[in-house]
């Protein structure tokens, strides 16, 4: 039998240990930890349901929606595509599994977007009454397309 041992010092360990729970930690928020979780299970078949999930993500809509109407998720991939979807799957979404199938999407103009000097709009992709996917958009000429949920709320 044949054993071994080491000499470990206890301010590596430490450093080692710390470094791991962080990896442990971002982990979770990737897969699943953060708001998402409960939209995978929200039932979102109403107007007032959906308005109610952006408000619980931080965003303040117009009741209405401004757009709404169905899209086909393409089955092909292209460069376009997969920068979107990056930002789905930044958010615990991945659209690749509804790839060919018709989805609602509804649109809703956002009221409290910080600095806002042009509309910004929030997007949710619903399938079967559950979000599978969203984003917000600032249409400003310097605006730029973020995650649904909304800075600094939680």
């Amino acid at each position: 039998m044949l054993f071994m041992t080491a000499k470990l010092d206890r301010n590596k360990l430490l450093i080692a240990l710390g470094a791991v729970a962080i990896l442990i930690l971002a982990i979770i928020l990737l897969l699943g930890g953060g708001s998402n979780q409960t939209a995978a299970t929200a039932n979102l078949s109403s107007n007032d349901a959906r308005v109610d999930y952006l408000k619980g993500l931080g965003w303040e809509v117009h009741a209405a929606p401004a757009e709404s109407g169905q899209v086909r998720i393409p089955k092909e991939s292209s460069e376009v595509y997969d920068r979107y979807n990056d930002l789905q799957k930044a958010q615990g979404f991945d659209l690749r599994q509804y790839a060919g199938k018709t989805v609602e999407r509804y649109v809703y103009k956002v009221t409290n977007y910080p600095n806002a000097t042009e509309p910004v709009y929030a997007t949710l992709l619903i399938y079967k009454n559950k979000v599978i996917g969203g984003d917000i958009v600032n249409t400003a000429p310097t605006g730029a397309i973020q995650g649904l949920q909304k800075a600094g709320s939680q």
